[in-house]
This record gives structure tokens, C-alpha cells and sequence, in this order.
């Protein structure tokens, strides 16, 4: 029998095996965030430094991460310029009031951001679907390089 990916259980168990870092300096939002994703059946971990994401990233595997752009100390673009150059299969989404520039969104392009959401969203609408669309973008991609590791594997 052929399970269609649109099942729940089956979404639930794909999700389940997914981790998301929501990364942000600013703390009321950041909490918010935390309250919103309670329920979802992602890992979540929750950094208010791009200094303190990068140490998240060391310790726990990461799929998905949120971030803001501007933040004191490091920013969203330094972040994600490691993040891509370190953790080149994590999917990225940014967070914020201020890459409205051509400039800024270029370097979101450079940096394969998958998404750019203007921080005048609403969680329960926006954030929630685009987290979602964020996993299943990371799950053909992981499924695909688990099958050429495979195939690498077998041809030794």
C-alpha cells in the first residue's frame, strides 16, 4: 500500500525527526515564537545570538533555521554565510523588518535563503506554513543525499 505524504501520521513522523533553531535578539519575540511552537512536533531550539546559534549548531543536529537579520553582535547575514559554509544542508528562512534593500536580498539570494518573511507576519498564519514547506523542501533534498551516500557506499 502506497502511503501519500499528505497523511498526518506520516507528516508527524517526518517532522518528528526534524529540528528547527529560532534565532533572534529580541526576547519578547523570541518567547513568543516559543509559546506559538509548543505544539508542533519539531525539536525547537531557541538562541538569542547568532554566537549563541552557532554553538547550538555544534552540539544538535539542525534542519531548519529561523533567524532575524539584524541583531546586536553577529547578524543574520554573518550567521548564515557559517551556516551555509558549515552546515551546507540546512534550510534557511529570515525573519525581518529590514532586507527590504536590493542589496540585502541579494545577499539573501547569494546565501540560498529559502525564504524571506517581512516581520509584519503573524505566527498562527505565515511562519507555522512556511516551517512546514521549509521541512518538506529538507526532506527530498536529505532523502536524495542519503541515496547517493548509499550508492557510494555500494559501489566500494
Amino acid at each position: 500500500m502506497l502511503v501519500s505524504i499528505d497523511d498526518v501520521d506520516v507528516r508527524e513522523r517526518i517532522m518528528e525527526k526534524r529540528a528547527v533553531l529560532f534565532v533572534d535578539d529580541d526576547e519578547i519575540l523570541l518567547n513568543t515564537i516559543e509559546k506559538s511552537v509548543t505544539n508542533e512536533p519539531y525539536d525547537k531550539y531557541f538562541a538569542r545570538s547568532g554566537e549563541e546559534a552557532l554553538e547550538i549548531l555544534k552540539r544538535e543536529e539542525v534542519h531548519i533555521i529561523v533567524t532575524d537579520l539584524i541583531m546586536s553582535g553577529m547578524g543574520g547575514i554573518e550567521l548564515l554565510k557559517i551556516v551555509k559554509k558549515d552546515y551546507p544542508n540546512i534550510v534557511s528562512v529570515v525573519i525581518s523588518g529590514y532586507a527590504q534593500s536590493a542589496g540585502a536580498m541579494m545577499a539573501l539570494s547569494d546565501l540560498g535563503v529559502y525564504r524571506f518573511v517581512p516581520k509584519s507576519w503573524t505566527f498562527d498564519e505565515n511562519v507555522r506554513m512556511i516551517i512546514q514547506e521549509a521541512i518538506d523542501h529538507y526532506n527530498p533534498q536529505s532523502e536524495h543525499e542519503d541515496m547517493v551516500a548509499e550508492l557510494d557506499r555500494c559501489s566500494d
